[in-house]
């Protein structure tokens, strides 16, 4: 609590002047220009916020799982791959099945987004890691079994999503609540580090705001959109739920053959 209290009381000040400068008015919703300035300055002041928490509880971001070496590199870009590639088998088989079409005229508009996306995905994903399956995944370990202090900091990581978007995010509410199990059993899977959940956090972000952006998908209305998902948002659908069971299911196989 007091961690959430420092965060968002160091905040506040900056989305003050930021939303500002911004010209937001609060009886609208934020639009993607006005959100990204605020998302990065919320989650740039995060690690700051620990490393003063870590002062005075004598801990090391390598007791929150974000240990920094060599193996970190590799951890990010198998979690990477294995995000991306999860995404593409749920994408392919939709096309197969009719539920959406490409937008082949649309993949010229990728390459001048595609690295900022990247950044921010790295970056989005990195703190989050670092907070929910670091920071809060750890301390309430001490007072809890492993899997409910899972389910606790899963459920505080999908209801604070409220803060940016309620409409869009009250559907997926279920699923981002199954994408921060998926994300523990990533953290099981690497021996405790935050390589592989960061890297397929990163992959989540970037794969969906680069189709997003480019509009590189079109649904066909075959079905209905809690198949496909709830206002375009995979995890609020069957398809996204099913798409992180799935990649569930290979950090746990993943996790079997590495710990015999």
């Amino acid at each position: 609590m007091a961690f959430f209290i420092c965060w968002l009381g160091c905040w506040l000040p900056v989305a003050v002047v930021s939303a500002i400068a911004l010209n937001f008015q609060p009886t609208k919703s934020l639009q993607p220009e006005q959100k990204l300035p605020l998302m990065v300055s919320l989650y740039l002041i995060a690690p700051l916020v620990l490393w003063g928490v870590m002062r005075f509880t004598n801990k090391s971001f390598s007791d929150y799982g974000l240990l920094v070496n060599i193996s970190l590199l590799g951890s990010l870009a198998f979690g990477f791959g294995l995000g991306v590639l999860s995404l593409a088998i749920m994408f392919s088989c939709q096309f197969l099945l009719g539920w959406c079409t490409w937008q082949k005229s649309n993949i010229k508009l990728i390459p001048p987004i595609f690295l900022p996306i990247l950044l921010i995905a790295l970056l989005v994903g990195g703190i989050e890691e670092l907070v929910f399956r670091g920071f809060l995944l750890t301390e309430l370990g001490r007072d809890y079994p492993f899997w409910l202090a899972a389910a606790i900091s899963s459920l505080i990581f999908a209801v604070l999503h409220l803060v940016w978007e309620q409409r869009e995010t009250i559907p997926q509410l279920f699923g981002l609540w199954l994408m921060g199990m998926m994300l523990v059993l990533a953290r099981v899977a690497d021996g405790g580090n935050l390589g592989i959940a960061w890297g397929l956090h990163a992959a989540l972000v970037w794969a969906i705001a680069t189709i997003d952006t480019a509009e590189l998908i079109t649904y066909t209305g075959k079905v209905s959109e809690w198949f496909t998902g709830k206002n375009k948002k995979p995890l609020a659908g069957v398809a996204g739920i099913v798409c992180v069971l799935g990649t569930s299911l290979i950090l746990w196989l993943f996790t079997r053959y590495f710990s015999t």
